[in-house]
């Protein structure tokens, strides 16, 4: 009884960009609606929809920012809060060491 209702969140799943393409192709020739294809491959409508609005930027048939700009913002928002913590514990050397050699 304590089941009823409730489904257990589906496990995070990774695809490839290969698949990925497959997939939106498929969507794209209009042989079947994204649900359709969704529900045949065991996806998420959204996941399918999102796929094929990526495609879309990246061919430049829509605004937005294409797969390897993405990539490179994400690169480069971790170096810089790496970049940041190193920053932070220079500033705590110098700290401890003007303390020391007073």
């Amino acid at each position: 009884m304590e089941s009823m209702g409730k489904k257990k969140p589906r496990p995070r799943r990774s695809f490839t960009p290969e698949f990925k393409a497959e997939i939106v192709d498929l969507c794209q020739r209009g042989d079947r609606s994204v649900g359709q294809v969704a529900k045949d491959f065991d996806l998420t409508e959204t996941a399918v929809r999102d796929w094929i609005r990526q495609a879309e930027v990246n061919a430049g048939q829509r605004d937005g920012l294409t797969s390897d700009e993405r990539e490179e913002l994400a690169r480069l928002r971790r170096e810089n809060r790496r970049l940041r913590e190193d920053v932070e514990v220079l500033k705590r050397a110098t700290a401890f060491f003007a303390k020391e050699t007073r």
